[in-house]
C-alpha cells in the first residue's frame, strides 16, 4: 500500500510539474490499492467536480488494472461495456486519461493517482512526473 508521506511526494511533484508547464489549475486524489483516499489536495480556481472526476480515473485504473488512457480506448472501441462498469460502480468510473497506477521497485500496485484540471494528456504527463519524482513507478 502507498504511504501517506509517498503520496503528497507524487502529489507536489504532479503539482509542480503543472506549474512549470503552465497547466490550468489542478485537483490530484491519490488512493491505495484497495481504493482508499489517502491523499487529495485542489488547487486555487480548480473546478467544481474535479475531486469526483480525479477519484473515477484513479479508481477506474485500480478496478481494471490499467491506466485510464486505456480505459478511454476502451471506451472508444466498447463503448457498452464501459458505460455498463460505469453503472455497476455507481459512476465512479472516468475514462479519460489522467488516472495512473502507481508500483514499487518490485513491481507491487501500491495504489493509483487520479488528475483532473486540465486537458486529459496533460493530466496524466503530471502524474508521470510525480510519479517518476516520488522514486516509484507508473504502470
Amino acid at each position: 500500500m502507498i504511504q501517506l508521506e509517498q503520496a503528497r511526494t507524487v502529489i507536489a511533484a504532479a503539482r509542480a510539474h503543472g506549474r512549470e508547464h503552465g497547466l490550468k489549475p489542478l485537483t490530484l486524489v491519490v488512493l491505495d490499492a484497495g481504493g482508499h483516499v489517502v491523499a487529495s489536495e485542489r488547487e486555487d480556481g480548480s473546478g467544481y467536480g474535479r475531486p469526483q472526476i480525479a477519484q473515477g480515473k484513479a479508481a477506474g485504473a485500480l478496478a481494471m488494472g490499467t491506466s485510464s488512457r486505456v480505459l478511454g480506448e476502451m471506451a472508444a472501441d466498447r463503448p457498452t461495456f464501459i458505460a455498463a462498469l460505469s453503472v455497476a460502480w455507481d459512476g465512479k468510473l472516468i475514462p479519460a486519461a489522467g488516472g495512473v497506477l502507481i508500483r514499487d521497485d518490485a513491481g507491487t500496485l501500491l495504489g493509483a493517482i487520479g488528475i483532473s484540471g486540465d486537458l486529459s494528456d496533460k493530466d496524466e504527463g503530471a502524474a508521470l512526473a510525480g510519479i517518476q519524482a516520488a522514486g516509484l513507478h507508473a504502470g
